[in-house]
């Protein structure tokens, strides 16, 4: 049985490099970008105008009032989309709709409520004085052609769309989605919306697990229940480890009578790194290896199962996208939490914030079994080996679960 430390250092130390695609804008949303992206042009691209109104030259305008405007000869119009192919002199203006560019000559923009109005024939009344680059939008002024726009490792999501649209960006550089394929074992498993017979219970796990895969950024590629056959299940793995990057089992791991995950992945001559991890809950977890593919045993009980994933496959996809993984952050205790001698406790716990503090609660729902006990839950409590029970007004370590938030009580 060895540490939770060294686990996640073997299994860190295995993870392939993240390969690297590119795909469409349109499917980009979720990915991770597996390289800098720079801003090809200036943004704005060039000097334009930020409202509908009257290109003039500021100086122009400085007498203007109500009661005495200012009169400028009307000398053309640039609507959003054409070029403006006439300079403003002295004592002219120009319609500017938001978003044309700025003729030549012109320093900043009048809005139209402030004016006679876009009807007002070939001489405008100007009747409130505007300062050199009002309601002007000067080139480069947001972005400068070749500035940093993204970051590898960023997660795309709409502003990430919505600024690689802005500068013409159609395809884009992300890290592969590793090859996922997901397996649960046992005769008892029965399909969500079937009957239930005597001693069968539904198959929950693996609807779990594909969800959590699905919140990480990745895809499954292969699923299934496969009957306690021994026969049955090394012809299906078989299989998957010649099309997965990642296997992933729940149950048929430990040493019951019907466990033959552990002994027919051997006889498939993957490489074992370790089987047994000192954690509550959650002892019994395979790794191993075979060339490249990544193999993992998960316990059957659920929260075992959920927590494991967590605390060891959610940052092994992370990694193997490119992605930045989360960091575990101090909070204070309200609540006794029970400590194990010689091995990690892990209990999901619901975090709020207090006055600029992190303030966590475990589950009252400690069973292994206890599926429920997550529904509330916002983050998972760690404590380090210990004699006796941490108490309220201690310090823990959580790790958030990525699809919650703390919410604030201040």
């Amino acid at each position: 049985m060895i540490t939770t430390t060294t686990a996640r250092r073997i299994i860190e130390e295995k993870i392939p490099a993240p390969g690297t695609e590119s795909v469409p804008l349109t499917e980009s949303s979720g990915r991770i970008l597996a390289r800098e992206i720079k801003a090809p042009f200036p943004m704005p691209r060039f000097t334009n105008s930020a409202m509908d109104g009257f290109a003039v030259r500021a100086v122009d305008t400085a007498d203007a009032t109500n009661d005495s405007p200012v009169r400028l000869a009307l000398v053309g119009s640039v609507p959003a989309g054409s070029p403006a192919e006439f300079t403003i002199e002295t004592g002219a203006c120009a319609q500017c709709m938001t978003g044309a560019p700025l003729p030549v000559g012109a320093d900043a923009v009048v809005m139209v409520e402030n004016t006679s109005g876009f009807k007002a024939g070939k001489e405008v009344a100007i009747f409130k004085p505007v300062t050199a680059g009002q309601n002007v939008r000067r080139q480069g002024e947001e972005i400068r052609a070749g500035e940093r726009l993204l970051l590898p490792g960023q997660k795309i999501g709409p502003a990430e769309m919505g600024v690689m649209a802005t500068f013409g960006i159609g395809s884009v550089p992300v890290y592969r989605q590793p090859r996922i394929t997901l397996y649960a074992t046992g005769d008892e498993l029965v399909e969500p919306g079937q009957p239930l017979k005597p001693g069968k219970i539904y198959n929950s796990n693996l609807y779990l697990l594909a969800d959590l895969i699905r919140k990480v950024g990745a895809k499954v590629a292969l699923q299934a229940v496969i009957r306690d056959d021994p026969t049955e299940l090394k012809s299906f793995l078989t299989g998957a480890l010649e099309t997965s990057d990642i296997i992933i089992s729940s149950g048929g791991i430990s040493m019951g009578k019907y466990d033959y995950v552990r002994r027919v992945l051997l006889d498939l001559e993957v490489e074992q790194h370790f089987w047994k991890v000192a954690q509550k809950p959650g002892k019994p977890l395979f790794f191993g290896t075979a060339g490249e593919t990544l193999i993992f045993g998960l316990p059957g009980n659920p929260i075992s199962l959920f927590i494991g994933f967590m605390e060891y496959i959610w940052p092994t996809i992370e990694q193997g996208m490119g992605a930045r993984t989360g960091d575990l952050i101090e909070a204070t205790l309200t609540e006794t939490f029970p400590r194990e001698p010689k091995k990690v406790r892990f209990l999901f716990g619901k975090a709020r914030i207090e006055n600029g503090k992190i303030y966590c609660a475990p589950a009252a729902k400690r069973g292994s079994h206890m599926l429920t006990s997550a529904l509330e839950a916002n983050c998972i409590l760690r404590a380090e080996p210990g004699d006796s029970p941490l108490q309220p007004g201690d310090t823990v370590f959580i790790r958030l679960l990525p699809w919650k938030t703390i919410k604030s009580c201040s």
